[in-house]
Parts: C-alpha cells; structure tokens; sequence
C-alpha cells in the first residue's frame, strides 16, 4: 500500500488552484513504539483535544488539528534500552495559541509543568510540558526571542534530567 496518495490531475475545463505558501498543511510525521496502546490513546486523546483518526488492532494514528503532527503508535514489547528521544515538541505561532492549548491540557486532566520566560536552547520562550504512559516528554511552546550566541541559557532540561541541548 501507498503512504502517498496519487497526484492530482488538472484539465482545461478547472480552474487552477493559488499554489499553497511553502509548507502549508506539512505536518511532522512521528511513530512511537509504545507498551500500552490503550493508555497511550488515552493519553493521545486528552493532550490532542481529538479522536484518533485510524484505529486498529495495535495501531493508532492522530492528526490534531490545533498542531502540525502526524502521530503514529503502535504496540510493541518495550526493550531495556528504553527510547532514543529525548523529547518531542510543538512549537505554536503565537502566545494566545499556546495560551489556548495550556487551557485546553489543562481541563483534559493531564499533569503538567509550565515554565515562562525561560532561556533555554539558545532561546526564550514559554512553554508546558506533559509526559506520556511510556515517558515521553512533549514540550509544547512559544518562541519569544533568540539568545545571543554568546547568552547563557544553553542547558535546559526536561521532566527527565536528559538535557534537550547538547553540550
């Protein structure tokens, strides 16, 4: 089976489209392998705000609509190695976007951390953090302003203790 579909084709009798700015409608394709599907979805279902929009035996896919992401999780017996991502993340355009997802993850339950202000990554910005069942931290924010190369504010961390920049 295809993972794309078909290209389109135009005739002379449609009118053509105003072609879409660079980017518009990507998503981020991310696939989890997880131990709980049923409380990976649940999970999902709350920090997401939506239903999965594919649900199979061992399988689930997300595509919120409030975020650029194309979540894929599947069942699957979890090594003792344990995951290689540090954390994943969505970053919002504007500070009433995030605002409005804090709210929203909020009233859904879910534990989280907010940090504001913070210098971190080269960077300042606002955000929360939630982990999912398996560990996985999600980072979701808003960019307020680059840092100077020379700032400090280089080694924020996650829930985790795992620095999200490298050293």
């Amino acid at each position: 089976m295809a993972c794309c579909p078909p290209a389109s084709t135009t005739n002379a009798n449609t009118a053509a489209a105003a072609p879409a700015p660079a980017g518009a409608g990507a998503k981020v394709h991310i696939h989890l392998q997880v131990g709980d599907l049923a409380a990976s979805v649940n999970f999902y279902r709350a920090f997401f705000g939506c239903e999965p929009v594919k649900l199979r035996p061992g399988y689930a896919k997300f595509l919120p609509a409030w975020g650029p992401v194309n979540l894929a999780l599947s069942q699957a017996a979890i090594s003792d190695r344990g995951s290689a991502i540090s954390h994943l993340g969505l970053q919002l355009a504007t500070p009433a976007d995030l605002a409005r997802q804090l709210q929203r993850v909020r009233a859904a339950g879910l534990p989280l951390r907010v940090e504001t202000g913070v210098d971190c990554c080269h960077a300042n910005s606002d955000k929360f953090w939630v982990i999912d069942p398996a560990g996985i931290e999600w980072e979701v924010y808003h960019l307020n302003y680059d840092l100077a190369a020379s700032a400090a504010g280089t080694g924020c961390t996650p829930h985790g203790a795992i620095s999200c920049c490298p050293a």
